[in-house]
């Protein structure tokens, strides 16, 4: 059995649509303005970014959950941006279809936040 390391990813809808499009398994390939993708190394951080920066600017965030293979993340050095908790992969969009070949299991959805609405 391969050893894993769970990594999380703060999604907005669009993000999450075309992960549900690829039945769960994969995530869709960078834009050309997004050169790197990040996930980050534990769900504190990622519920902090969907909730703090994806429902202000979208309405709606999503929390992800998927295990990679350890051997395989080893090649990326763990980046921190910030707090002691901040910690994120810096994964080269060349190399995302890559990464995705060694996600194990089914990518899932564990939080969904939004926006309130106003009370009428």
């Amino acid at each position: 059995m391969t050893a894993t390391t769970f990594l999380y990813r703060p999604v907005n809808q669009a993000e999450l649509d075309l992960i549900m499009a690829a039945d769960y398994c994969a995530f869709p390939p960078r834009l050309p303005e997004q050169p790197i993708f990040y996930p980050v190394l534990n769900e504190d951080y990622a519920v902090q970014i969907s909730r703090d920066w994806n429902v202000p600017y979208y309405g709606l965030g999503y929390v992800v959950r998927f295990a990679v293979d350890d051997e395989y993340l080893r090649q990326f050095v763990v980046q921190n941006v910030g707090d002691a908790q901040h910690n994120e992969l810096w994964v080269p969009a060349e190399h995302l279809a890559e990464f995705n070949t060694h996600i194990v299991d089914p990518i899932e959805v564990i939080h969904t936040f939004q926006r309130p609405t106003p009370a009428a």
